[in-house]
C-alpha cells in the first residue's frame, strides 16, 4: 500500500473527500516527521512508537578491500510495534 492507496481507504472509512483525507494523512506524516526531527517520540497505543535512536561512532571494514575503515556516530529513526499490531500480524 502506498500513500495515494492509504489516502483512499482513509477517505472511505471516514467519508471524507479524498482532498481531506490527503491533507489528514500529509498532516499526520508531517507531525510525525517534525516530532522525530526534534528528537522526540511519537507514542500511537496500540499501533506502536517512532523514535530516534543514535549509533556510536565504529569500526567497520570495506568488504571489498578488507581495509578497516571508521563509521561516524549517527541518528536513525525507528518504529516499534505495538502489541496489537504484532498480534495482527502474526494471526
Amino acid at each position: 500500500m502506498n500513500k495515494a492507496d492509504l489516502v483512499t481507504v482513509v477517505a472511505q472509512k471516514t467519508g471524507m473527500t479524498k482532498r481531506d483525507a490527503d491533507r489528514a494523512v500529509t498532516a499526520t506524516f508531517d507531525a510525525i516527521h517534525e516530532e522525530l526531527g526534534r528528537g522526540g517520540k511519537v507514542a500511537v497505543v496500540g499501533f506502536g512508537t517512532f523514535e530516534v535512536r543514535s549509533r556510536a561512532a565504529r569500526k567497520g571494514r570495506n568488504p571489498r578491500t578488507g581495509e578497516e575503515i571508521a563509521i561516524a556516530p549517527a541518528k536513525t529513526p525507528v518504529f516499534r510495534a505495538g502489541k496489537s499490531l504484532k498480534e495482527a500480524v502474526t494471526r
